[in-house]
């Protein structure tokens, strides 16, 4: 007989959930459920759904609590129920110059439409209230905008261009985000919002030939479809006919506020030439007139639930007061905006709309009022739900205990005794598995599920299920008892859940579709030019297309561009300007020796210190015990696999008796500190001390409190030993390091300090060490052969770098973004005090706080007092630089206990400080910072769960370089977590190598680049480590016909250097067929020029295994010159031609030609691939 599930059992059960689903039956309007909040709540709401087979639609107070419940929604779905929807609201309130985020009006976009049309995936939707205020695209005029495309069916391809435009669609050479759109002959390819993916529509003449979904990152199809929506990418659709309405409301609505012509006139001409533009969707009554709201949308039988009516209507009179607030300071700067009223609804009309449906309103605890007395139709329902204080309470009394989790194991007991189903909720695979481990020593033995729906129903067994809750309960009525990893363990993980960070195609290719004519390059041979573009040369009847470099006086090389691998793009060091060679001159050589001999030495170096570690004894650490298993535990998110793979390899060089020289490499905020601490207690829990060096005091007290933390619940003393400690403290912490009460130090370079002495030291670990001084380096060089030492840094280090170091330095990349982290939502925006002040204010409503990063010393108190004035209510403090210890000690302090709700500073934030309650970052003249930089204070927000805001504030757009903006749009670009992999590499403050090497090499990266000063230290690593060094093979290959790629068929430049670039990589004869049926995808069939260039690329992979170095290839013969270094049999040729004299001949300058004699070029190639093959059978077998 089949056991059966919880799902089942709770379907067939009569219980509270049958009484509320009757009460609504028999015509309820109102129910006021008691002591439903949280997880509870969100249980409730799920079996509702399936109950009634109703929509339902959640009001909730904040954008946060919204989130927590559609993950609580999530966990409980059965798998016959509809995924909840979040329905989030614009961040940005009206009257601001700043765009909407695309993303997010697409997902509002996607919603408003579901439920228009009444689809299942509208069927559970959660909603902030202010979703709820904002007035919206009129359900009309969005049913009027949206179009089926079907296959085989007609369309009128410009009408569908205008279509897209007006419906404020961007024009892009690539489509990656939603809202973009572009055209490339008959492919017309659209990220409609009614998708995840793009789509790509296929046109024969007027008739749709296909439709696909295809991936934004790879550009390659997903699936085919036979119908496809569009829907407008915007809420504001401006239909040219509609031009002189908008005009005429804009003229009553500037009257009307009493400003002058010169708004109205900027706002009309910005309609007019740029259609929909920044911060239009603020205007929308001026597009419309009239507007509809969420209600007009919602279906009339949807049974609305209010998670928490108190905190609702607060949020809601909050929100109206400062669109008031926000419409004032419009009308103050004499800007074009519309009444409050007339973009948001009142919360006592809204009230009254919600009251139209029936309604299920949670309350903690029921207060009379007489105002309820007046609502006789509002039932009462208290549901009896137990929370779970007792048991944390219990739990956090044992934590020093030997028996920590005894509480846990006597609750699951008591539960599963009175045949309650017991239910351990873990977040990860991992993290059940390490409760499973503490839990099986009680004599319990849980069974582990993937899903709620699948748990047994009133098992005695209780249940570790894999998933995310935001809080356990004990439900009698249900017989349900429920506890979170985060009660058990005491982690505060607040659950949300993870959107896929979309890598874009152009982050993988910026090294060249980011060239124009004037950039540097560098070419392998012949030094530092000037590209001066592409260029198309005819000879001898062929045409190709060329780079052209231009060096000193004017000399000119052409470089085919299938061998456009030979030249990068120049990276130097800012402020460096180098010097352009000339063709055929001696200074590049000069320049390449004096670099390579500089890394030889910096390589020797360092093979030195690794193999006197490797034969140096180190102190072998001892196998992790049930301590460590229970350290691990403490972890509040899911290791991600790089990062388990660089515990893993910690923990092994620990466990080794050689002493570790490990450097982990990751972006800001992937867990490395994660890896330390686990290194730091397996130190710890084997007697040895760990010394922790950061490069600045902040760092030093942030790393402290991260340490304390982690170390609370074990007999573990930390300090930290920095300018904040007065000198009696230092004395007494360094007596405690030489004694041994003290087992880890946290400090800068005071550690370094001839006083400094340990009792057993065991671990060093190095924070960032490339920023340490040449002194400081030469004292840890001597350390590094007897004690483990674990360095960190955030500088990305070059795969191919990486790789050369195996067998020097020992590194651990960790690349993949943390779970639960969101990509960072960033806004460009002028100085605008209404854009500033709401994003200081929307951060204070959520409880965060707010970094305001403003990099001038001399005018930093100005802009605090100014901030003051804009935001009266916001405790703020202010630091720098030059300011004295004791008042920066103070500052910081404040911010990081939450004393302070902004910080006000110079980039010293930008140095690795971690205050996971900061999501809000607005940085001043962003255009005046480096790329790195941007990237790295952007960094500092959104380190813990929630969805964080960086606002670039920046003049107006004619006082910005073009430099400056093209910066600001690769961080834009660049949104997703783990891009500062990209982004680094964009920036011309160079440090990887650096970091890799432990020193600083600007200066002959200045000199060559950095590819090419990369390029030699790989060399001269490989030299050292008795590898044979051989140059690459690039073979020159002419063939008779002409090979390009048509600007008809890819009109982007960036995207046709790009597609040669990638050619000039090719490595596999299956790349290049891969790449084929890429294009045909992208852009439709190649002409006859791109695919004889495919089979020249075919032609040099060939080349290269047979040790070709030159091909001429004609209609009769085939003449080919061979690199006897790149063969590892040179005779075998000999043989060759003894097995077809007749066929194969040598002249007297080692030239081997071969007959062909053949008319058509596909039969001419593919008889030259087979000659290649057979001789690469030859020499290189």
């Amino acid at each position: 007989m089949p056991k059966t599930t919880i799902s089942a059992l709770r379907a067939q059960q009569t219980s509270i959930i049958e009484d509320i689903g009757q009460r609504l039956a028999s015509g309820t309007r109102t129910l006021i459920c008691t002591g439903a909040s949280g997880g509870q709540g969100a249980y409730l709401v799920s079996r509702l759904a399936r109950h009634t087979m109703r929509p339902v639609f959640v009001v909730t107070a904040s954008m946060g609590e919204a989130e927590n419940f559609a993950q609580d929604l999530n966990f409980f779905a059965g798998p016959d129920s509809p995924e909840p929807c979040v329905f989030s609201p614009y961040n940005i309130l009206p009257f601001k110059r700043v765009s909407y985020h695309n993303e997010i009006a697409a997902r509002r976009i996607r919603i408003l439409y579901q439920l228009a049309t009444g689809h299942r995936d509208a069927g559970l939707v959660v909603a902030p209230v202010e979703t709820l205020l904002q007035q919206i695209i009129p359900r009309q005029e969005l049913a009027d905008y949206a179009d089926l495309l079907m296959v085989n069916e007609e369309i009128d391809r410009d009408g569908l261009v205008e279509k897209l435009t007006s419906g404020g669609y961007n024009h892009a050479a690539m489509v990656e985000e939603p809202g973009d759109y572009s055209v490339r002959g008959d492919i017309v390819d659209v990220f409609s919002p009614m998708y995840e993916n793009p789509l790509r529509v296929e046109l024969f003449g007027d008739t749709v030939e296909s439709i696909r979904l295809f991936s934004a990152s790879s550009q390659r199809k997903l699936q085919s479809l036979s119908e496809a929506v569009i829907l407008p990418a915007r809420e504001a659709v401006l239909h040219k006919h509609q031009l002189h309405h908008i005009i005429e409301r804009t003229r009553s609505q500037r009257q009307a506020a009493g400003l002058p012509k010169s708004a109205e006139t900027e706002f009309v001409e910005r309609i007019r030439e740029e259609g929909i533009f920044a911060g239009v969707e603020s205007l929308l009554p001026l597009i419309y007139g009239e507007l509809d709201t969420v209600f007009d949308y919602m279906p009339t039988n949807a049974l609305v639930i209010a998670a928490d009516t108190g905190a609702i209507e607060k949020a809601a009179v909050d929100k109206q007061d400062l669109a008031v607030r926000n419409y004032d300071s419009a009308c103050q700067d004499q800007r074009m905006c519309v009444s409050p009223e007339q973009i948001y609804q009142d919360w006592d009309e809204a009230k009254a709309c919600l009251e139209k449906h029936q309604q299920i309103l949670f309350r903690e605890i029921d207060i009379y009022s007489p105002a309820k007395a007046r609502t006789p139709d509002a039932d009462r329902i208290d549901l009896s739900v137990d929370d779970l204080s007792d048991l944390e309470a219990s739990l956090g009394g044992h934590r020093r205990d030997e028996q920590i989790l005894k509480p846990l194991a006597g609750w699951i007991n008591q539960h599963c005794n009175s045949g309650y189903t017991t239910v351990m909720v873990c977040r990860s695979k991992s993290q059940a598995r390490r409760l499973l481990d503490l839990i099986e020593a009680y004599e319990i033995q849980p069974q582990i599920i993937s899903d709620f729906s699948e748990m047994p129903a009133f098992s005695s067994k209780p249940g570790i299920c894999i998933g995310r809750l935001s809080s356990g309960f004990v439900w009698h009525d249900q017989q349900l008892a429920l506890v979170t990893d985060r009660q058990i363990f005491g982690t505060r993980v607040r659950p949300r859940s993870r959107k896929d960070a979309r890598q874009t195609v152009q982050s993988a290719f910026l090294d060249f579709a980011d060239l124009n004519a004037g950039d540097l390059v560098v070419h392998m041979d012949h030094g530092i030019g000037r590209y001066q573009g592409l260029e198309k040369i005819t000879l001898e009847g062929v045409t190709n297309d060329f780079l052209v470099l231009e060096y000193r006086g004017g000399d000119k090389l052409f470089v085919p561009v299938d061998r456009m691998d030979i030249v990068q793009k120049y990276m130097g060091v800012d402020d460096v300007a180098p010097v352009v060679d000339k063709l055929g001159g001696t200074s590049w050589a000069r320049v390449k020796s004096k670099a390579k001999k500089s890394v030889e030495k910096i390589a020797g170096d360092l093979l030195d210190l690794y193999a006197r570690r490797k034969v140096q004894q180190g102190y072998a650490f001892g196998v992790a015990d049930s301590y460590y298993k229970d350290f691990e535990a403490g972890f509040p998110y899911e290791e991600t696999e790089d990062q388990l793979k660089a515990i893993s390899d910690v923990i092994s060089d620990m466990e080794s008796d050689v002493p570790m020289d490990r450097l982990i490499c990751g972006d800001v905020g992937y867990g490395k500190t994660e890896v330390a601490l686990r290194a730091a207690f397996k130190a710890v829990n084997d007697g040895k001390q760990v010394a922790v060096l950061v490069p600045t005091t902040l760092l030093a007290e942030q790393h402290f409190r991260t340490f304390s933390e982690r170390f609370e619940r074990y007999p573990v003393s930390v300090e930290s030993l920095n300018r904040f400690r007065t000198r009696k403290q230092q004395t007494q912490i360094i007596e405690g390091l030489k004694q041994g009460r003290v087992d880890v130090v946290i400090g800068t370079h005071r550690l370094l300090q001839k006083d400094m002495a340990f009792k057993d030291l065991g671990l060093i670990i190095i924070d960032e060490e490339q920023r340490f001084g040449v002194r400081h380096k030469e004292k840890l060089k001597k350390m590094r052969t007897s004690v483990d030492v674990l360095s960190m840094t955030a500088t990305p280090i070059p795969r191919t770098l990486h790789m050369s170091m195996l067998g020097v330095r020992d590194i651990s990349v960790i690349t993949t973004p943390p779970e639960l982290r969101h990509p960072i939502i960033s806004y460009i925006s002028e100085f605008d005090a209404a854009v500033i002040a709401e994003a200081i204010r929307s951060e204070l409503a959520r409880g965060g706080q707010i970094f305001f990063v403003h990099n001038n010393i001399s005018t930093i108190d100005n802009m605090a007092r100014r901030l003051s004035e804009m935001v009266p209510e916001v405790r703020m403090g202010v630091a720098h630089g030059r300011l004295g210890e004791d008042a920066l000690e103070r500052v910081m302090y404040g911010f990081i206990n939450k004393d302070i709700d902004m910080l006000v500073s110079t980039t010293i934030v930008e140095s690795g400080l971690d205050i996971p309650n900061a999501n809000t970052m607005i940085i001043n003249r962003a255009d005046r910072m480096g790329l790195a930089q941007l990237y790295q204070l952007r960094g500092r927000v959104g380190r813990a769960d929630t969805q964080a805001y960086a606002y670039m504030i920046v003049p107006r757009e004619a006082a910005l370089s073009r430099d400056a903006q093209k910066r600001l749009k690769v961080v834009m670009e660049h949104s997703d977590l783990g891009a500062g992999f990209q982004i680094a590499l964009n920036d011309l403050k160079i440090r990887g190598g650096g970091a890799a090497l432990g020193v600083s090499q600007s200066g002959h990266i200045a000199a060559v680049g950095y590819d090419m000063f990369l390029k030699l230290m790989e060399e001269a690593v490989g030299r050292l480590k008795g590898e044979a060094v051989t140059e690459p093979l690039e073979p020159e290959i002419n063939i008779p016909v002409s090979v390009f790629i048509p600007e008809s068929y890819i009109a982007d430049i960036d995207q046709r250097l790009a597609a040669y670039r990638r050619l000039a990589r090719m490595t596999d004869l299956k790349d290049v067929a891969d790449f084929r049926e890429e294009l045909t995808d992208r852009y439709g069939k190649p002409p006859a020029e791109a695919l004889h260039l495919l089979l020249k690329i075919m032609l040099r992979i060939l080349a290269v295994r047979a040790g070709v170095r030159r091909l001429d290839l004609t209609w009769e013969t085939m003449s080919l010159s061979f690199s006897g270094m790149h063969q590892k049999n040179p005779h075998g040729l000999m043989d060759l031609i003894q097995s077809d004299p007749g066929r194969y001949r040598f002249t007297p300058d080692h030239v081997l030609c071969v007959p062909m004699g053949k008319t058509r070029i596909n039969s001419l190639m593919n008889q030259a691939k087979k000659i290649l093959m057979e001789i690469a059978t030859y020499v290189n077998n």
